[in-house]
């Protein structure tokens, strides 16, 4: 009897120990004062056997989500919004999403509607037919990411119509900066500023670094090129949001986040 009592008391100690480095629950809350960016890509069903399922929320996962920020009195911020963090209230979160997928018309919008919800999408500007994933690593080369239905002109214009988008550069094909030589880095941040901007009539205030590959010159073209503030694919909360208006970091929120994780990466900026 007593040698059970010692093993079950041996699997809580693992279990528990197990449980805080995943969710890491002993950490003190970030300051609440500074904005919560989050970082999405699809919100869809998983694809069974797929090597990008973390990219993908389920479409009512992501409603859970996005309700209880509604419900918890959550501010929904467009990234523009940041050049100004004094002018925030307190519990503002800024929602992201990476590439322009389909779904973030028909599965995201709607819930944004909803909830009176506002996010910034990070649009490729030639999105179409490309397998990005291999910029990063070419074994990556299962073409799941090229068979994704990517957003048309027409669904981003309602998009952007309705009032809760707002556009941001993501360079004309999801290049790897750190691959380009300046010239070919500065033609796939400007051309595709320049391109979106005049197809869809509205400024470009908000860039993502393709993958979060960047260096100090790629700030500088971002600059450059006008954009007031860059986000980047580093976990956590930015802690001072114009000093580093440039390199912002995000929460990036899994496929397989529960809402427990939810809860905690919103508290402290990992889960």
């Amino acid at each position: 009897m007593y040698s059970l009592q010692v093993v079950l008391f041996s699997l809580f100690l693992v279990g528990l120990v197990l449980f805080s480095l995943r969710y890491a629950w002993w950490r003190f809350p970030v300051d609440y004062r500074r904005p919560r960016i989050l970082m999405y890509h699809m919100v869809r069903e998983p694809v069974s056997g797929a090597r990008f399922n973390k990219l993908r929320v389920m479409p009512s996962r992501f409603e859970r989500q996005i309700r209880w920020l509604y419900a918890h009195g959550w501010y929904f911020a467009f990234m523009s919004e940041l050049t100004c963090p004094e002018c925030l209230p307190r519990k503002t979160v800024c929602i992201t999403f990476d590439d322009g997928y389909r779904d973030n018309f028909t599965h995201v919008h709607p819930i944004l509607e909803r909830y009176r919800a506002r996010a910034t999408l990070y649009l490729v500007a030639d999105r179409f037919g490309r397998d990005w994933s291999t910029n990063k690593k070419a074994h990556h080369n299962t073409e799941e990411l090229k068979r994704e239905p990517k957003l048309t002109d027409d669904q981003i214009r309602q998009m952007l119509g309705s009032g809760h988008w707002q556009l941001g550069g993501h360079t004309m094909t999801h290049a790897n900066l750190s691959r380009l030589d300046t010239k070919e880095k500065r033609q796939e941040i400007f051309q595709a500023k320049c391109l979106l901007e005049k197809n869809f009539r509205t400024s470009l205030r908000s860039f993502a670094y393709p993958f979060g590959i960047y260096g100090k010159s790629d700030v500088g073209i971002v600059a450059e090129a006008g954009f007031e503030t860059a986000v980047t694919t580093r976990n956590g909360i930015s802690r001072d949001i114009l000093h580093e208006r440039l390199e912002l970091r995000r929460i990036k929120i899994s496929g397989k986040d529960n809402m427990l994780a939810f809860h905690l990466k919103m508290r402290g900026g990992h889960g």
